[in-house]
């Protein structure tokens, strides 16, 4: 696999765990479904340079290609990878691939590569039945079938499995110069009995339901990818409250350096998509994730399977008019990007996609020709400016002392605010959210500091497709004491949105 690599500027770069104190945010990509020319499928080597000028455009930090590894099944995604050293040739060539890493590191940006080492597609061309006997998989069908994918799961077990798996994930950061594996279903690893029920299941010789060789091996992969490739990161897909996930291996944790947080998904979008007047009954959905936010290094995703499958697109989950809709979305954005943690988004929901993703057929970029979805478009490229540039977005996205709330407890309105604080005192960011259609004068928020708030950013711009109601570019904080602080600012919250602020002289709180 000769190609003369460009990137050594970038891979010199790399230092260990430097993305946790790093703004990091993803732009999840389907290879096949983002652009189409002429309608058919794009090479490596023509997406490169679209891509990664799109992406820096936008000011997200990394792309995460869905699997490229070769798989028999377009409709799969890759999640049915077959070819667990080879990439897809619907693509290209490996050079190709590599040509395509290449351009996005010289560019600045990360590439993350989703992997798959919960289970392999039954084709009897792949791995299955491989020498005639049970190489890879289990002989005991209770082990050897994963009942939601009709796919075949590994015998972790075995030391030629592992070394297989091993030295697949070595392949793809050594060979190809991925920054980061994303572990596709680790759920479905841990548990003997993930959706099994009864006599579906062997339970472990201690007789728990987990899957103990798996977790060694999990294990095992974390501690070789990070003393091989010590600049690389590891992102687990964990669906379940499984234990110290991101914790290290010597402390009983399986390793890895970040981890999807899917209840702020699921919670944060069963919220959305209520109508405005019945959101002050499900507040908690908005504040319960404080209770377990740094228990692990969370990403936040909006990713590829929230917009399939017949659950409609992030804007078609929104409640509302087209206007209300567009609005909710930028709140949505808004909201993920003030949280605590790294951020995901999958290509379509920057520009506001009507239709559900369709693995066929490219983005609907037409839609930047109208006003409010090229406004959407520059809000996430501005919220992604913001968490680069205020330390207080990123520094501490895993630290308890990165986050306190303003107040979290206003259900009657649905108004929601907090603080974002750096390292250094001066680095505060305060945030208030109006989950209602209904503007909000004279808010009062509590804030450390005195003098003049500065408006960063307000999601109801008209820039953004917004209606323009704001606060003239700031506040002057007043010595009254509010949420505990010594000093409050009274805020025009607009109506479904969001206002980002900063104090412009630093706090001596």
């Amino acid at each position: 696999l000769s190609y003369g690599w460009g990137d050594s500027a970038w891979m010199d770069r790399r230092v260990p765990h430097a993305a946790r104190e790093s703004a990091v945010s993803v732009y999840e990509v389907h290879l096949g479904s983002w652009r189409r020319p002429e309608g058919r499928l794009p090479t490596y080597r023509e997406i490169a340079p679209e891509l990664a000028s799109y992406v820096r455009r936008l000011g997200f930090t990394h792309v995460e290609l869905l699997p490229v590894m070769e798989h028999p099944f377009y409709g799969s995604w890759g999640y049915q990878s077959t070819g667990f050293f080879a990439p897809s040739s619907r693509y290209g060539t490996p050079q190709d691939l590599m040509f395509l890493i290449d351009h996005l590191h010289r560019e600045g940006i990360g590439v993350i590569l989703d992997w798959v080492p919960s289970h392999f597609p039954s084709d009897e061309h792949g791995l299955v039945f491989f020498d005639g006997s049970y190489v890879y998989e289990h002989a005991d069908p209770r082990k050897a079938v994963q009942p939601d994918w009709g796919s075949l799961v590994f015998n972790y077990g075995r030391d030629e499995v592992r070394s297989f798996l091993l030295s697949s994930a070595l392949f793809w950061l050594e060979r190809y110069h991925a920054d980061a594996l994303r572990v596709d279903a680790v759920a479905s690893m841990l548990y003997l009995d993930y959706s099994r029920s009864g006599a579906e299941w062997v339970p472990n010789r201690f007789g728990g339901r987990e899957n103990l060789e798996a977790i060694a091996f999990l294990r095992r992969f974390n501690e070789e990818v990070y003393r091989a490739e010590p600049g690389a990161e590891t992102v687990a897909e964990e669906s379940t409250a499984w234990p110290m996930v991101t914790k290290p291996t010597w402390v009983g944790g399986l390793g890895f350096g970040m981890k999807w947080d899917m209840g702020w998904m699921h919670d944060t979008l069963e919220y959305m998509k209520l109508d405005p007047v019945h959101r002050k009954y499900h507040h908690d959905k908005l504040t319960f994730r404080m209770l377990y936010a740094f228990s692990e290094n969370y990403v936040l995703p909006l990713s590829h399977d929230e917009v399939v499958h017949l659950k409609g697109s992030l804007l078609t989950k929104m409640p509302g008019d087209d206007w209300q809709r567009l609005a909710n979305l930028r709140l949505l954005f808004a909201w993920m990007w003030a949280q605590p943690g790294k951020k995901l988004l999958f290509m379509g929901g920057e520009i506001g996609q009507w239709r559900e993703w369709n693995h066929d057929a490219e983005l609907d970029w037409a839609l930047l020709a109208h006003p409010a979805h090229a406004g959407l478009q520059s809000w996430v490229r501005d919220l992604n400016g913001i968490y680069a540039e205020e330390p207080a977005l990123h520094e501490r996205d895993f630290e308890p002392a990165g986050f306190s709330w303003i107040d979290c407890a206003d259900f009657e309105r649905s108004v929601v605010a907090l603080l974002r604080l750096g390292r250094s005192a001066g680095d505060v960011v305060a945030a208030a959210f109006n989950f209602t259609p209904v503007p909000r004068y004279g808010y009062q928020i509590g804030v450390p500091a005195a003098g003049f708030w500065r408006e960063l950013a307000n999601s109801d711009a008209v820039e953004y497709g917004g209606s323009g109601v704001g606060n003239l570019g700031g506040c002057e904080a007043v010595e009254v004491p509010a949420h505990g602080h010594p000093h409050s600012i009274e805020l025009t919250l607009p109506p479904l949105g969001a206002v980002f602020l900063k104090p412009e002289t630093p706090s001596k709180s």
